[in-house]
């Protein structure tokens, strides 16, 4: 084990001073890591980022476009060939057709490459000519980034952390009665085994529907191929006596197998070369499924953050594993809100992420919160209730296209009126619950150069990827 820890090492150092002499010599290459929790919308961001860097219209908060340094933006192969390709131009055309429809979302690792053609700023200008600067964009779920924080856990660890939440879950009732009526130390039954994992994977999704971010294995929600497999056939077991042969022993043992060979290989093979990254955050979803959805969400997002091992990329670091040096909390869906809450959905985005914001900027990674809408769904509107003027927005609504205006309820200006009951485990709101509705994208009309209409996606890209672009 020591030996193949020091191989998976002294393989990434080679890796990465092979990528660090390319880069230096060659093109440039920014790996951007996208990633979110389910309904956050990391495909539609892919789409509209990649749209808007090949026709630049719409992105004057991206220095490099507004100045015009970019002077052509193409797609191109991915570098890695055994990584799905994202499908961008299936997606565009969901999302800009005659009658658009949200494309799916993410259910594997999919890659995509922006090469960009870019002048260099101030004095170099002159003394050289255009460079290539390559954006990989790695898309991958949420669910299976979670996952990296069982590495650092035992079977037992694990067991004990997802029971205590399945309890406090109403979702849970239905697993937690049937684990009180089995014996972990019986032999091991494989029916028994199959139906407990069936359990737990109903309970995960049930869980996720109802607003919790924080279910774990990831995979048992998206399994793919490894669906059946003995890999994805474990549930957790109260703490116990484990005898050989026994369902318990059994258990750990499939519970090691996952974080080996399905945990470990994809950290090695994609999250371990990532060296920007953005986390996508439903927060306005989690804000009305009540303070336990918003709780469960802090702890998840400082979770995640943990294991980005952040912190800046140095000599050192390019021989032991990059570190991400630059990660964005990004609040998704701001077009559901009137242009004047932006600023209090991204204080509370900023909240969230409070405390785990301070260990990586500690450690000299770059961080940063923002609220966003990648493809801008609503239109804006005042009307006159009650004697006020009141700001809604209007969309069509996904159920049915019928167009609706929504005032979801203000947000509070200081992020602890919502904080401070979630961490003290309150189970609804005081002042009532903060409304929701889900907008189909609105047809469009684009003029030439420009790409898909959003809301600050382009602060977004110039916190991302601007400074290598200069």
């Amino acid at each position: 084990m020591v030996i193949g820890a020091i191989a998976d090492t002294l393989g990434r150092g080679i890796e990465s001073v092979s990528d660090t002499v390319s880069e230096a010599f060659f093109e440039p290459v920014i790996r951007l890591g996208v990633t979110g929790l389910a309904r956050s919308g990391k495909t539609v961001f892919i789409t509209s980022l990649v749209a808007n860097l090949l026709d630049r219209g719409r992105m004057a908060g991206l220095e490099a476009a507004s100045s015009g340094r970019i002077e052509a933006a193409y797609l191109q192969p991915q570098p890695d060939d055994t990584v799905p390709r994202f499908e961008f131009e299936s997606h565009l055309a969901a999302m800009t057709g005659k009658t658009p429809f949200w494309p799916d979302s993410t259910r594997s690792v999919s890659e995509l490459r922006v090469s960009l053609r870019v002048r260099p700023k101030g004095l170099l200008s002159g003394l050289s000519g255009p460079r290539t600067v390559h954006l990989d964009i790695v898309d991958y779920p949420g669910e299976w980034l979670l996952d990296l924080g069982l590495l650092e856990q035992s079977f037992a660890q694990w067991s004990a952390e997802a029971l205590a939440k399945a309890r406090a879950r109403t979702e849970g009732a239905g697993f937690i009665a049937r684990l009180e009526a089995l014996d972990p130390s019986a032999k091991l039954d494989e029916a028994t085994a199959t139906d407990l994992a069936r359990d737990w994977t109903r309970y995960l999704v049930a869980a996720r529907e109802a607003g919790y971010s924080d279910c774990t294995p990831g995979r048992f929600l998206l399994p793919g191929d490894l669906e059946g497999s003995p890999a994805l056939t474990f549930a957790p077991l109260p703490d116990g006596p484990a005898p050989r042969g026994s369902l318990a022993r059994e258990f750990a043992r499939r519970y090691e197998a996952y974080k080996s060979q399905v945990v470990k290989p994809f950290f090695r093979a994609h999250f371990a070369r990532i060296d920007r990254q953005v986390v996508l955050v439903d927060a306005l979803g989690a804000i009305h499924n009540g303070p336990p959805a918003v709780e469960d969400l802090r702890q998840a997002l400082s979770g995640i953050l943990a294991t980005f091992r952040p912190g800046r990329n140095t000599f050192l670091s390019s021989i032991l594993g990059k570190r991400v040096d630059k990660i964005l909390f990004a609040a998704t869906k701001a077009d559901h809100l009137y242009h004047e809450q932006h600023g209090r959905l991204q204080a509370i985005m900023e909240a969230l992420v409070a405390d785990a914001r301070g260990r990586a900027d500690f450690s000299g990674a770059a961080t940063g919160a923002m609220a966003i809408a990648a493809l801008r769904a609503t239109v804006e509107e005042t009307r006159r209730v009650d004697g006020a003027d009141l700001g809604v927005v209007r969309g069509a609504l996904l159920e049915d296209g019928r167009q609706a205006a929504l005032h979801p309820g203000d947000l509070p200006l200081d992020p602890s009126v919502l904080l401070t009951p979630a961490r003290a485990g309150a189970e609804a709101w005081l002042d009532g619950d903060f409304g929701v509705m889900r907008f189909a994208p609105a047809p469009l009309s684009l003029r030439a150069g420009d790409g898909p209409p959003h809301i600050r996606l382009d602060r977004a890209a110039e916190f991302l990827i601007g400074d290598k672009l200069r």
